[in-house]
């Protein structure tokens, strides 16, 4: 399975480890999970779905018709098909969940692993959270040499490029950074983001 197949396995399991869907809402929650830049077509879905299902981590309950009614659906409406998670899915979930190494913080699956760590402990966090910054670091010191070998060649263009891809990666280090120091001191990345809020409310007076 590539990288990406492991991604998307992944995410489906995560999601419907919180409520069976249907294939319309999974996939809708699939794109705000992989973000703007990896849309899901039901071509991609529908293959990891089946494969899924053979394998024995989800299941497919029919479609029915109106409530208090045995008649099926037309078979056009396959979105209306309700996934559930087994047994075996739920174990697998847990155990891709305490995976923590160097696959866990490529490009294709750290943001679906970071969606769920409310479901890891704190040192499998911390592992996937250094080796991430690590990573981005090696990234980002070839990326500043090559741009230095290639300046006096590259075009204003290129150059560009190229800073904006520096910039973006440090802003992803800085952030890493603050996730790890917070996972250090015990605090989540929701109560972080909690206490900012309410240092920006200014108290009643």
């Amino acid at each position: 399975m590539t990288r990406r197949g492991a991604a998307l396995e992944l995410a489906v399991l995560g999601l419907l480890h919180d409520a069976p869907m249907h294939g319309y809402e999974l996939r809708k929650q699939l794109n705000v999970l992989l973000g703007w830049g990896r849309l899901l077509s039901y071509g991609t879905l529908y293959p990891c779905l089946k494969a899924l299902t053979k394998d024995g981590f989800i299941m497919a309950d029919a479609p029915t018709g109106p409530v208090g009614t045995t008649t099926p659906e037309p078979r056009s409406r396959r979105n209306r098909i309700v996934y559930r998670l087994t047994a075996e899915g739920k174990e697998r979930f847990a155990q891709a969940m305490e995976e923590s190494g160097p696959t866990s913080w490529d490009d294709e699956s750290f943001g679906v692993r970071f969606a769920f760590f409310g479901r890891t402990d704190s040192p499998t966090r911390m592992r996937i959270l250094e080796g991430r910054r690590t990573r981005l670091e090696e990234r980002l010191e070839n990326v500043r040499q090559s741009a230095v070998r290639n300046r006096e060649r590259a075009d204003s263009y290129t150059l560009e490029l190229q800073r904006h891809g520096l910039e973006s990666v440090e802003r992803e280090v800085k952030w890493l950074t603050e996730l790890i120091d917070r996972e250090r001191s015990g605090q989540s990345a929701g109560q972080a983001s909690r206490t900012s809020r309410n240092k920006k409310v200014s108290p009643k007076q």
